[in-house]
């Protein structure tokens, strides 16, 4: 009996979407993140050291699925992020599954420290939206903004300077966004956490042992635990391991934990 669980080089790419599809509803918040075996969200201040090919993979093949991919300006700054533009095998599979050629990039930043000349807006395939404060939405950098994306106050009644983490997934969903794919960051992923917004976190494990400088990630406060099922496990390349937890109670939580023993 071999107590380790099955590759993913055993496993096709539609038979990898299959099992990140299994009992997702509709909207769906699914959160992506890869971590050292310490609880480091990064090496050397990035992510692009952890995961490897497999990572990146599964994280290629979760864009393909998103209707919209939600990123906190700091990661967008951090990691240097470009347009939201898929590959073509990712075009062509959402042409065939009836979906538009590219997911909406949506970003979430309260100050809006962002630069509307860069190009994540001026070469996007589609319009990005940029999720802000009720007090940001009114300033200088607002007009600049909207000339190349769509600025949406996401502000609480009474907390005109702050981002409401509900909010920003109401204003998705109202658009029509339901499939929402948020890549962080760690401070992002905690509201989303206190608030009890996550239905799924999609976590790579990497075999390594960082020391404690790097970030968790998750920061923040939440008033209570937020119960997860495992939904698979799988062994990617570099022995990391690619994991699926899915919101305590939600369906096909143990369907895709079968779906992943039996492909091994």
């Amino acid at each position: 009996m071999n107590p380790l669980p099955p590759t993913i080089a055993d496993l096709s790419d539609d038979e990898l979407l299959a099992l990140y599809a299994d009992g997702v509803g509709d909207p769906w918040l699914r959160v992506n993140f890869v971590t050292t075996l310490d609880g480091a969200a990064a090496a050397g201040g990035l992510t692009g050291e952890l995961g490897g090919p497999d990572d990146l993979r599964v994280f290629d093949l979760l864009r393909r699925t998103a209707s919209v991919v939600l990123v906190a300006a700091g990661t967008v700054r951090d990691e240097g992020y470009g347009p939201m533009v898929l590959h073509d095998a990712d075009v062509a599979w959402r042409r065939e599954h009836g979906l538009p050629d590219h997911p909406v990039f949506a970003i979430m930043s309260g100050s809006l420290s962002l630069d509307a000349d860069s190009r994540v807006f001026t070469a996007a395939p589609v319009r990005p939206i940029v999720l802000t404060s009720a007090a940001a939405a009114d300033s200088p950098r607002a007009a600049a903004l909207s000339a190349v994306a769509d600025v949406v106050p996401c502000s609480a009644a009474g907390s005109p300077d702050e981002v409401d983490a509900v909010l920003v997934r109401d204003a998705l969903v109202a658009r029509g966004l339901g499939a929402i794919h948020c890549e962080g960051g760690p401070t992002f992923f905690g509201a989303l956490v206190a608030a009890d917004l996550v239905d799924e976190l999609t976590l790579t494990v990497d075999p390594s042992l960082e020391g404690g400088a790097a970030p968790r990630i998750a920061r923040g406060s939440s008033p209570s635990l937020r119960r997860m099922r495992p939904a698979h496990v799988l062994r990617g390349d570099g022995d990391v391991l690619l994991t699926r937890f899915v919101r305590a109670g939600a369906p096909g939580a143990a369907g895709g934990a079968d779906a992943a023993r039996d492909s091994g």
